[in-house]
């Protein structure tokens, strides 16, 4: 099982009252007292990831007013002797709400706000990253043979495009206007460096548009949409579920960075009504996965701690939502009327 250990620094008058709620929490496993300061005392927490998030919000509710508090959530590796769960009576399990059964699936907000945030930041490695990927992708999409396909895929494992795509996600669900202005500046710049990089690349090398990875990009159909939405819920699913995230992260790129890179191989090469046809189903793809995100972050219980957040984080969602149904449904009707 995956664990957490959780650091609470608190004043030494609360330390009574916090043991009483650890002592009543059924998902703690094991805490104890560690360093004594002055003015504050230490407090070490075990648990499992997945309810970690019931816990942080019980003590936040109850000592997030004080100056000194302070949690801090780390992944615990290994612990002996290994902790075990107290035995649940079933009529307990069947008492609870589906509200907090769907809690339970997740890990908890605040560490999947972190992870997130640091990998939807623009930095000059993402950009350098984006690049080679684009010019990996354009080389492996101009070839017609099988072992381009493995360029290609060589391609999207370089490319990080699911961090920023699922941390605007991410901030649609929480109502982080922060985190979202950073997501789509990383994104929006992202896909205009893959788009220049290629459409230099198409002017220089591509001649004829006629090769099978560039033609079967040019038919957008139901296959991409499902595929698309797939990649966005896996990527949801692995942060939340704080699972490996490279192959899904090559999942994600196969609905994005191909599509891109040939919309800007033809591009260059100036074959425009064609690279049209592809950035249409790219942009069919970067919608379907944004969706398919903040579905699935509701579906896993992901939600602000406070009710005027909640409220807020309610209304962007719809919002988001609206967006993104609309552009799909436009895109949609652009393929079966004019491509």
């Amino acid at each position: 099982m995956s664990l957490r250990l959780i650091e609470m620094i608190i004043p030494k008058d609360q330390k009574e009252k916090c043991a009483e709620i650890l002592e009543d929490n059924e998902f703690v496993l094991d805490y104890w007292p560690d360093t004594h300061l002055d003015k504050t005392d230490s407090i070490k927490i075990v648990l499992k990831a997945e309810k970690s998030q019931n816990v942080i919000d019980s003590l936040n509710d109850n000592f997030s007013h004080l100056d000194d508090f302070k949690l801090i959530v780390q992944k615990l590796e290994a612990i002996s002797p290994q902790p075990e769960e107290d035995e649940k009576e079933e009529d307990e399990d069947e008492e609870k709400s589906e509200e907090e059964k769907k809690e339970s699936r997740s890990i908890s907000r605040e560490e999947l706000y972190s992870t997130l945030s640091s990998k939807s930041e623009l930095s000059g490695d993402y950009l350098l990253l984006i690049g080679l990927a684009a010019i990996v992708a354009s080389i492996g999409v101009m070839g017609d043979t099988i072992a381009d396909i493995a360029v290609i895929i060589g391609a999207m494992v370089i490319a990080p495009f699911v961090g920023p795509n699922m941390g605007l996600s991410l901030a649609t669900t929480l109502a982080e206007p922060k985190l979202g202005k950073e997501s789509i500046r990383t994104i929006f710049l992202g896909i205009l460096t893959a788009f220049l990089i290629s459409a230099v690349v198409g002017a220089v090398l591509l001649t004829t548009p006629n090769t099978e990875f560039i033609m079967t990009r040019l038919q957008p159909g139901v296959g991409d949409v499902v595929l698309a939405l797939s990649a966005g819920i896996a990527g949801a699913i692995s942060y939340t579920r704080d699972v490996a995230t490279a192959l899904i992260g090559v999942m994600v790129s196969i609905s994005l960075l191909p599509t891109l890179v040939t919309s800007g191989l033809l591009f260059g090469a100036g074959f425009l009504g064609m690279a049209g046809s592809s950035m249409v189903l790219f942009l069919i793809n970067l919608t379907c996965i944004n969706l398919a995100g903040v579905l699935t972050f509701l579906v896993e219980g992901i939600k602000p701690r406070t009710w005027y957040q909640a409220d807020k984080a309610k209304n962007m969602t719809r919002w988001a939502m609206f967006i993104w149904l609309s552009m799909l449904s436009a895109l949609i009707i652009v393929i079966f009327f004019f491509i």
